[in-house]
Parts: C-alpha cells; sequence; structure tokens
C-alpha cells in the first residue's frame, strides 16, 4: 500500500468518522427541536386563555376610559356653565351694590332722622301737657309737678326704650 493508498483511507476513515458525528449532532438538534416544540405547543395552551383575559380587559379598561372622557366632557361644560352664571351673578350683584348703595343709605338715614324728630315732637308734647295738668292725690291734696316727677321721667325712659326695640317680648 502506498502511501498515496493509505491517505485516502485515512482520509476516508475521517470522513466516516466526520460523517457519524455529525448524524449525532443532527439527531441531537432534532431532539431539542421537537422537545422545544412541544414547549411552545404548551406555552400557547397556557397563554392563550391569558391572552383573551387580557384582551376582554383592555376592551373594558378603553370602555371606561371613554366613559371617564364622556363624563368629563360633560362636568367641563357644566363647570363652565357654573363659572358663567358665577360671573354673570357677581356682576349683577356689584351693579346692585354700586345702584342700591346710595338710596339705601340715604332712606335709612332719613328714616332715623324722622323717628329722632317724632320722638322729640311726641317728648315736647308730653312735657307740655305734663307742665298744664297736675295729677291728683288719693288724699285728696294738690300735687306739685316737681314731687311727682321721677317717677315720671322713669315711665318715660321705659317707653323711650321699647320704642327703641331694647325690650323684646
Amino acid at each position: 500500500m502506498s502511501a498515496g493508498d493509505l491517505a485516502v483511507l485515512l482520509a476516508a476513515v475521517l470522513c466516516c468518522i466526520g460523517f457519524a458525528a455529525l448524524v449525532v449532532v443532527l439527531t441531537r438538534v432534532l431532539d431539542t427541536l421537537r422537545s422545544l416544540r412541544a414547549e411552545i405547543i404548551t406555552l400557547r395552551a397556557e397563554t392563550r386563555p391569558l391572552l383573551r383575559e387580557l384582551h376582554a380587559t383592555t376592551r373594558q379598561a378603553r370602555d371606561a376610559v371613554q366613559e371617564a372622557r364622556h363624563d368629563l366632557d360633560r362636568f367641563d361644560i357644566l363647570l363652565g356653565s357654573a363659572e358663567a352664571i358665577s360671573d354673570a351673578v357677581a356682576g349683577g350683584g356689584r351693579v346692585a351694590r354700586v345702584a342700591l348703595s346710595a338710596p339705601v343709605i340715604k332712606t335709612a338715614a332719613i328714616a332715623t332722622g324722622t323717628r329722632r324728630a317724632w320722638r322729640r315732637f311726641l317728648r315736647k308734647d308730653r312735657d307740655a301737657r305734663r307742665a298744664t295738668r297736675l295729677p291728683a292725690r288719693t288724699d285728696g291734696a294738690a300735687v306739685r309737678p316737681h314731687d311727682d316727677e321721677p317717677a315720671v321721667e322713669a315711665y318715660e325712659a321705659a317707653i323711650d326704650d321699647l320704642d327703641d326695640g331694647q325690650w323684646s317680648a
């Protein structure tokens, strides 16, 4: 056997060993792929219900967000209306205050002045009537005006207090 034949024989043996190794490796890869395919099928079986539930939850969340947006839009419109009403009422109150403050103050002043003048008039009228008549005593003697004056003043002060509203029923 010559060196060339020996080289060809050695190359053929090495090719057979390499081919056998390649067959073993490919068999292992095929087994791994089959195992991987079984795991993928199991994973799909487990995740499909979860994905369906996720889709349903997402739809519910989307509907809730849409409803919240709709409610928020309605609330925004309502808030705008409330602000417009508040501004209108504030403007109306300011106009009413400016328009009515001077006449109301003048009316209150006139009423107070009239009440004071009326009291003075009544007081002068009472004083004039008191000065012209003398009260009678139980024993028949005449009484001078200054004898009963403190009691009359106290009575008139009580009447004035009632007129001022200091006494309530």
